[in-house]
């Protein structure tokens, strides 16, 4: 018997269910077209894990609900490294060098409520959204480059874990380690986020990751993997627990009152945005999935490539209107783009918008940070909170919200480009990708660290860990050492234990 299916002894079997009273024979992996995807619409059980899971919080956001924003501009470099950036994607805000697009960043932290300590170990959401002439393209990211799980089915469990107890409403490392030490998947993230990497000093000098493959796409159609990464200009910088704790104790707005106040004195922040580039495929030849994304491409085999720099030089002038009210979506492209069929990502492009709606309302994007800057000519009709008709201001026939019609509408346009047909065979299955590969990249990241990070990994861990029962403490030595053997024994050593 698995560890898993173990329970205290005199503790009741329960069988997992629907709320339809339906037995849940797999709560890990959604059905998908062979185990590396694309994930097949009929997931009922997903859909109804996924849908609840976005209503639970209201009006706050569920997760980032603690952010700051700010408005500014990309500026095009026109290529990618030496290369022209046509060669690998026709979208548009890319292809002239000095080509500015208006954008707003909103930064957050994950777990915790809107009004929570900024100096909270957790991730840190990284949101920009692009005001380009084709549309707007949303980027939704995080600061640390990977993520905890592979499979958007986990993504309501893993949040839960780490959200306060619903009996307590205090967060508790004896459900959060609970879950990860069940979860080998999330040993590398555990390994940046226990790290000084888990508590960025503020958010001018915390870097930006997409954490997914998406692709580019060129004006022949073909596809290239692409994964995105904002670099700050002026340097990267962490905290230690200790010194966290020091901020805290004065201050726990200290990283948005630090960006508002930088650029209210003209102390513009600015990042350069670079991209790794990957031949579209399976690439058998690694002994990871491109597409998972609790892995990073190694720099030294796919190169950061810049191919723009991000200017924030603007202040919300109504925190509400503007922080509050923007909505992002992984599912927000433009032309030039397109997905890959990493799990989790097409998990999140469902689930982001479907959490706008019930958060904002039907008519989100008819708000001012939403709206697009290009005209919008669309049937949708009606739903709480419309104050306007989409088309009607662009001479459309106000009794006409279908199409075709003979009448004045909007009409499809021709399509300029060759559209990319990515191939798609196999069984539909529930089933963890064929290469997990769960340690090897966490261990290579903790020998990366120098001696005080890892010291600081070592202590953070060890003092969440010291409250968990010994079955726990087991199971994460037992990770710990498959990472690294020196990362095992340090953490045992620290609660005692013999590392095995």
């Amino acid at each position: 018997m698995s560890d898993e299916k173990k329970k205290p002894q005199g503790e009741p079997t329960l069988t997992l269910t629907t709320r339809q009273g339906h037995p849940v024979y797999d709560n890990q992996n959604n059905r998908t077209v062979g185990d590396r995807g694309p994930t097949v619409l009929e997931n009922y059980h997903f859909l109804e894990k996924i849908t609840h899971f976005d209503r639970e919080r209201i009006p706050e956001r569920v997760v980032h609900a603690r952010g700051a924003g700010a408005h500014g501009y990309f500026e095009a470099y026109g290529t990618v490294g030496k290369e022209k950036v046509s060669r690998y994607t026709r979208a548009k805000l890319f292809q002239q060098k000095g080509q500015r697009t208006p954008l707003f960043v909103r930064f957050s932290s994950v777990i915790h409520g809107g009004h929570s300590p900024e100096t909270l170990r957790d991730p840190r959401g990284f949101a920009v959204k692009f005001y380009t002439e084709d549309g707007n393209w949303d980027l939704v990211g995080n600061n640390l480059q990977i993520f905890f799980i592979r499979d958007a089915m986990k993504f309501p469990d893993v949040v839960h874990a780490f959200k306060p107890d619903p009996v307590t409403n205090r967060q508790d490392p004896r459900r959060i380690f609970d879950f990860i030490s069940l979860s080998p998947s999330a040993m590398h993230m555990i390994t940046w986020l226990f790290s000084p990497w888990g508590i960025p000093a503020n958010y001018r000098e915390m870097r930006g990751s997409g954490v997914h493959a998406y692709k580019w796409v060129n004006d022949q159609g073909v596809a290239t993997l692409v994964k995105y990464h904002f670099i700050p200009k002026g340097g990267e910088r962490n905290l230690t627990q200790e010194q966290a704790q020091a901020i805290q104790a004065k201050d726990f707005n200290h990283a948005t009152a630090d960006l508002y106040d930088s650029i209210e004195k003209g102390q513009f922040p600015e990042w350069e945005l670079q991209v790794q580039l990957m031949e579209d495929g399976e690439h058998p030849e690694l002994d990871w999935d491109p597409l998972d994304p609790t892995k990073i491409w190694p720099p030294d085999k796919f190169p950061l490539l810049p191919v723009g720099r991000m200017v924030l030089d603007r202040n919300p002038t109504n925190y509400f209107a503007e922080v509050e009210q923007v909505c992002f979506g992984t599912g927000v492209l433009v032309d030039g783009m397109d997905f890959s069929d990493d799990k989790l990502l097409q998990g999140r492009t469902f689930s982001y918008s479907d959490t706008q709606r019930y958060r904002v309302g039907p008519n989100y994007l008819q708000l001012p940070i939403n709206a697009p800057k290009v005209k919008v000519n669309t049937n949708q009709r009606d739903g709480q909170m419309a104050f306007y008709q989409d088309s009607l201001e662009n001479g459309a026939n106000p009794s006409v919200n279908y199409e075709p019609s003979m009448h004045a509408s909007p009409r499809t346009p021709e399509q300029p480009y060759k559209n990319h047909h990515p191939t798609v065979s196999g069984q539909v299955v529930r089933k963890e990708i064929s290469r997990p590969n769960n340690y090897t990249q966490a261990g290579e990241r903790y020998r990366s660290f120098e001696a005080w990070e890892r010291d600081e990994l070592i202590q953070n861990l060890v003092g969440a860990l010291k409250v968990c029962d010994r079955a726990i403490q087991d199971r994460m030595v037992h990770h710990l050492t498959q990472c690294d053997p020196d990362y095992g024994r340090r953490v045992a050593e620290g609660l005692g234990l013999k590392a095995k």
